[in-house]
Parts: C-alpha cells; structure tokens; sequence
C-alpha cells in the first residue's frame, strides 16, 4: 500500500454533524496504541500488536501521510480512517485503486461513527481526485465490517481466502456527475 500520492495534504479539517476527520497528531499517539494494542478491533486483522512493542516503536506523530486521517468526537481520537494506494494488492480487481480502511476504539462502536467518518472521507476524496473507484477488503465473518460497506456503496467484487480465513473485496465505484 502506498499513499495517495500528490495530493494537496494536510487538508483543512473536516467536520461532520458530530466528528472531525483531520491529520493525526503527537496528542493521537496513546489512541494508536490503544487502536493497535486492541484485540477487540483486531479480532478479524490477524490479531492485536503486543503494547510494549507498541510504545516503544510508533514514532510520536503515528500514521502521518497523505489519506490518513484521526476521527475525533468531542476533542478526542476515537479512530483512523485510511485512503490508501492498493499498488501491492494480493487481488488483481483491487490493483492501483484507493483502498479505504477505518479503525475504531470499542467504545465508539454503533452510535454510527464509523459509517459518518468514511462518508466524509469518501466525500473528500471524490473532491480531491475526481472519478476514482475504492475499494474495501474485510472478513466476510466480520458481520459489523460487512453491513458498514454496503451502506458506504460497496459491492462485491469477489471472496477470497487468506489469512486463513474467506476475505470479502467490495468496489465503490466513482460518483457520476450530476449535469
């Protein structure tokens, strides 16, 4: 996966009727631990990172580039949304497209936030590169994973296995533009 490439970045923060999506910053960093240390949010990601490590190796600004964006609820990071490059991408389908990923802290799980930030992610890159198809990959047993990409407008492209378990890669294709 790379980033997007030359795209104009950080942007301008983005608001949401509850969220704001912007750069990851130093005050992120105990959230990014959290989010990767989690084995709740990485039942269907292989498994959590050990938190020791975690702590010693993440730089102070984690997840700094272009696409990547902390989700923040009332002055706190509750996730990370990831715009993403698929160039290294195991499935052909999916090749050169963005690949959209998103993490949540348990405690921000259905009150809608996840579906709120992608929307709003999706919504910029639409305005940043125009008629760029997305793709999402996940577990097909990671029913929440699931319903979230049909309600963003993803459709399956194929089922495939790795990891040791059946993987589920949805397209989004680009808005059409209204005349």
């Amino acid at each position: 996966m790379e980033d997007l490439g030359a795209v104009a970045w950080p942007p301008e923060p983005i608001r949401t009727e509850r969220l704001v999506l912007r750069e990851p910053e130093s005050r992120d960093r105990a959230a990014f631990v959290e989010l990767l240390a989690s084995p709740q949010v990485h039942t269907y990601l292989g498994g959590p990172r050990p938190r020791d490590q975690l702590e010693r190796e993440l730089p102070e600004v984690p997840e700094r580039w272009p696409g990547s964006f902390a989700v923040e609820l009332d002055g706190s990071m509750i996730g990370h949304v990831l715009l993403r490059r698929a160039t290294g991408h195991r499935r052909p389908a999916a090749a050169g497209k963005t690949d959209l990923g998103y993490l949540f802290l348990p405690r921000a799980w259905g009150f809608g936030y996840a579906a709120e930030a992608c929307t709003a992610a999706l919504g910029w890159l639409e305005d940043t590169l125009p008629g760029e198809p997305v793709v999402l990959t996940t577990q097909s047993a990671n029913a929440g994973s699931m319903r979230l990409a049909v309600r963003l407008g993803f459709t399956e492209v194929e089922r495939f296995e790795a990891w040791d378990a059946e993987q589920w890669l949805g397209m989004r294709p680009p808005a059409t533009p209204t005349s």
